[in-house]
């Protein structure tokens, strides 16, 4: 993966964060990726950026951003992750604000890859760059999530892993680290993101785990 001129590549991937946050389904991405830093021809440069200092998460503990999302040049990124988070812990607050949101589009109107876990699909949806696309949310009894991703224009598919051109969404905590695998196979290879599966010890889902519905 190496340039022949020995210069390592490098790609950097900007990890959005909503005050309320869970912080696993960030962790899948930083460890898959740190991983691959060490293991392959590219480092992976990995940048949290929030819309204020310090974020509290979802379950209560802050967490310092390295940079705050004004300080940042968006079109630096190669690509785009968001974790989602809970409604009690303020997420949609910021998630579903003006200013993420246009986060979202920039990546978006350059067709980078947009990996979106849980309800931060939602703010895919809101941003507009779910109208006509195939993607999947958090999904209870009742559907309140999946009628609220419907009414964005998204087309709601009742899987664990959904993937629609550059935009990828998975339903929970459970399904970030097979997202953050497939965006590293989107970068990478599907040949290297496998060698970083077996190195990380991630078993593979069956066939069956990949067409599971959530409720």
């Amino acid at each position: 993966m190496a340039q022949s001129t020995g210069v390592l590549v490098q790609k950097r991937i900007l990890i959005l964060l909503s005050n309320g946050f869970e912080t696993m389904e960030a962790a899948c991405f930083t460890e898959v990726f740190g991983w691959a830093s060490i293991y392959g021809g590219i480092r992976f440069d990995q940048l949290s950026v929030g819309l204020r200092n310090p974020i509290t998460t979802t379950f209560g503990f802050d967490v310092i951003p390295e940079a705050l999302l004004g300080d940042v040049d968006l079109d630096d990124f190669d690509a785009l992750v968001i974790p989602g988070g809970f409604g009690d812990a303020g997420f949609y607050e910021e998630a579903l604000s003006e200013p993420f949101l246009d986060v979202i589009r920039s990546f978006d109107r350059r067709q980078a890859p947009i990996a979106a876990v849980c309800v931060s699909a939602l703010s895919l949806a809101a941003a507009g760059v779910l109208t006509g696309k195939r993607a999947t949310v958090y999904h209870q009894i009742g559907g309140a999530r999946k009628a609220e991703l419907e009414s964005y224009g998204a087309v709601f598919v009742d899987a664990p892993l959904v993937i629609d051109g550059h935009v990828m969404t998975s339903t929970g905590p459970g399904t970030g680290i097979e997202l953050a695998l497939k965006l590293l196979e989107v970068l990478t290879s599907p040949g290297f993101a496998q060698e970083l599966r077996e190195r990380m010890r991630v078993p593979t889902p069956d066939a069956a785990w990949f067409q599971a519905a959530q409720v």
